[in-house]
């Protein structure tokens, strides 16, 4: 059952430094072939904030044409309330045009990009060895394909152009405070530092809590996840109310932590209304001390300066507060960044050689040849799994593996795959050390039959093609008439168009065994690996399955991981496996009247429980 959940799923936050920030920005690097829309959405943005700033100055001179003013307005503009107004309004429709195109550049930007970093991100997952896959959940694999990549796509279309406006927007605000009025900036800059910091210690716990939510219900996506993986075993164990339980505990929890962040929530709300009014109050006190001073007074202060003063206070105040959030969003996007990247830096496996020019594709004759072959797992290196195994196969020979379970069978075929690397010793294709041959080729012409069959969601024509796409309808036919599949894949109406349903839901153990025949022999490999496949099958699905296979190893070398021997009296050689090593070695006469050696033993005890 698989319980990974979506624990892995919450994107990490980093702290922001030269080293990581210089890490982050190589994600850019796909942004790059986009370049020209990237620095079209920036100049956008740069007249869309340009046209912001502007509006307090443009509200200020219809203040001063109110009050008759008109002698401290620019000769260019006009002098009534209509004509500023109409202007103000073309800068309101100027700054809505480079609004869109802002959004329309910086979207096409992020989609492109996103693109290609999911199909990038997947084309390297499918290259990694195993190993890579068993030290991860698959939880945590699949959320660096969409919340990982969600927030990468959201800072591109969203977070960089909102971060870059808020710092423009305080920049030019600040600047033109100061030259609106020196000593009134002072005054309004010094009450920003303790808000700045209550606002952060308040935002602190919020996130605190707001994760610790989030894990929560990360934890209760898990419990929904197994229960719904293993329906069958929760209804035949009587389990409902106990999953039912589990689940509402962690959703009692949830609320739990949920209320304590809303409450917190409830008093920064609370203290930015009081902080931000008050402070404008406050400024809007001070600067109307201002205004009552006589013109000769250096501290003197119009009333449409103080207004414009009051606008841009207001912009600086709002940029600050959303300069926090935009941090956070950056902090994530690394965080993101980070885990895609090492992804993306992992090695993959030597897949796809380039081949030299002239070269003949590779041909494979299917003679095996294992010599002092010593493995362990690269998540187990104190477990020796194979020790000093060495055995030869002529092309076209039928060989079995049995021995007790984890003796080592199917790290053999595993390692003939080279889905491992070895410990020591060597495994040759036709005189040819596997690590010199390009994987890609070589897995070509292996074939294998595993005993679970794996089928994948789409059609019964589709999953046939598997093992050779683009192969012909008749080709297909032919194979599932070989592998004994045809006539039941004609009793359904679609025929081969027959959705199987996920991992072959819809079709019995023994269709799906019969469709991996089918799809093997449409491959037409070289080399047959067969996990035997009718050990959890009926007497008569066992009967037609076995006679596909049978079908299936004609003219090649088949490796057979044996669980039931009575399926392998024909084969040319048993290979008898024990803690790693081959104990015994001969055909099935031979290794059957040895009545002290294990296969022997094997032989009766399986007599004895049928």
């Amino acid at each position: 059952m698989n319980t990974s959940g979506q624990a892995g799923v919450d994107v990490p936050k980093v702290k922001l430094t030269k080293e990581n920030f210089k890490q982050g920005l190589r994600i850019f690097r796909f942004v790059l072939p986009y370049k020209g829309a990237f620095i079209a959405g920036l100049l956008l943005l740069l007249l869309s904030s340009a046209s912001t700033m502007v509006m307090p100055k443009i509200l200020s001179y219809l203040v001063a044409i109110a009050n008759h003013q008109t002698d401290t307005l620019p000769s260019y503009l006009p002098k009534t309330v209509t004509g500023i107004a109409l202007v103000l309004f073309g800068v309101v429709v100027l700054q809505g045009f480079f609004s869109f195109g802002r959004i329309f550049f910086f979207t096409r930007v992020s989609e492109f990009t996103v693109r290609d970093i999911r199909r990038t991100l997947y084309k390297k997952l499918v290259t990694l060895p195993i190993p890579f896959f068993e030290q991860r959940r698959v939880g945590e694999i699949t959320s660096r394909l969409t919340a990982d990549v969600t927030t990468i796509q959201e800072t591109f279309s969203l977070t960089i152009a909102e971060f870059l406006r808020q710092i423009l927007t305080l920049l030019a605000g600040v600047a033109f405070i100061m030259w609106n009025s020196w000593q009134l900036s002072l005054f309004m800059l010094a009450t920003f530092p303790p808000l700045v910091l209550l606002a952060l210690l308040f935002g602190r716990s919020i996130r605190t809590f707001s994760k610790q939510t989030q894990d929560e219900l990360a934890k209760t996506n898990v419990v929904l996840e197994e229960t719904m993986q293993g329906i069958n075993s929760v209804k035949a164990f009587t389990s409902e109310q106990h999953e039912v339980s589990r689940y509402g505990a962690g959703l009692n929890r949830a609320v739990q932590l949920a209320l304590k962040s809303g409450m917190y929530r409830g008093a920064f709300v609370s203290f930015i209304i009081v902080a931000v009014f008050g402070g404008i109050f406050l400024v809007l006190w001070r600067g109307a001390t201002f205004v009552e001073l006589p013109v000769s007074d250096s501290r003197h202060l119009e009333l449409k300066d103080l207004i414009e003063f009051i606008l841009y206070t207001v912009f600086i105040g709002a940029s600050v507060g959303g300069l926090g959030e935009m941090y956070g969003k950056i902090q994530s996007s690394l965080g993101a960044s980070e885990r895609i990247l090492e992804i993306l830096d992992e090695t993959s496996e030597p897949v796809h050689q380039p081949r030299p020019a002239g070269a003949a594709p590779l041909q494979v004759r299917g003679e095996i040849d294992y010599q002092n072959v010593q493995f362990r797992y690269p998540t187990r290196p104190d477990l020796a799994v194979l020790k000093d195994i060495s055995f030869h196969i002529k092309a076209g020979e039928k060989v079995a593996l049995v021995g007790p379970s984890g003796a080592g069978k199917s790290t053999i075929v595993q390692l003939l795959m080279h889905l491992y690397p070895l410990s020591s010793g060597s495994i040759s294709v036709d005189g040819r050390n596997i690590d010199d041959l390009d994987l890609t080729e070589l897995r070509q012409h292996i074939g294998i039959v595993p005993q679970e069959t794996l089928l994948f969601g789409g059609t019964i024509g589709e999953n046939i093609l598997y093992g050779r796409p683009g192969a012909s309808e008749a080709d297909v036919v032919d194979a599932a008439r070989r592998a004994n599949a045809w006539q039941f894949i004609q009793s359904f109406p679609e025929g081969l168009d027959t959705v199987v349903g996920e991992r072959g839901i819809k079709l019995s153990g023994g269709q799906r065994q019969r469709i991996a025949i089918a799809r093997a022999i449409l491959k037409n490999p070289a080399i047959l690996l067969l996990d035997e496949a009718t050990s959890a099958l009926d007497s008569e699905s066992e009967k037609l399955v076995q006679q596909a296979m049978d079908e299936l190893m004609q003219n090649r070398t088949s490796i057979i991981i044996a669980h039931r021997l009575s399926t392998i009296r024909k084969v040319d050689k048993i290979l008898v496996i024990d803690g790693g090593r081959i104990v015994e070695q001969g055909s099935h006469e031979e290794l059957s009247n040895d009545d002290n050696g294990l296969y022997a033993n094997l032989l009766k005890l399986q007599f004895e429980l049928t």
